[in-house]
């Protein structure tokens, strides 16, 4: 199965799709993470409260950019960017941990079934 995830490239249509809808779904977690990161450090007087917040739209930024991108190759490689930066905003924000890791499993999924979908389109479309 870890052989049909694409790291680099252009995916076909449906890869697209499914990618850019988890990508673009992401960009308003990532944004509400953002916030409330922003929000329990300024509560606890945390001077780095508006750095959370500035990373935080940065990431939410490139998830829009990683949605837009999928039809160049390195769209696919800065939607795995995006993956690693929401995981690791877990040691910011622990929640993100489980924010991360079902975005990542929705990710490798939307990567795996919309290559089975393309593979099974190019099939019907050459059988007479």
């Amino acid at each position: 199965m870890i052989g049909n995830v694409l790291a680099y490239g252009v995916g076909e249509k449906m890869t697209r799709r499914f990618a850019g809808i988890v990508v673009g779904s992401q960009t308003l977690v990532v944004f509400l993470g953002a916030l409330v990161a922003w929000a329990i450090a300024k509560a606890q007087n945390n001077a780095a409260h508006t750095s959370y917040l500035v990373v935080g739209l940065v990431l939410a930024v490139l998830c829009v950019i990683a949605a837009g991108t999928l039809r160049r190759p390195w769209g696919v490689t800065l939607g795995w960017i995006v993956q690693c930066a929401t995981l690791l905003a877990g040691f910011v924000l622990p929640m993100m941990f489980v924010v991360g890791l079902m975005f990542l499993a929705l990710w490798v999924t939307a990567l795996v079934q919309g290559r089975k979908m393309d593979d099974l389109t190019a099939r019907h479309e050459k059988s007479p």
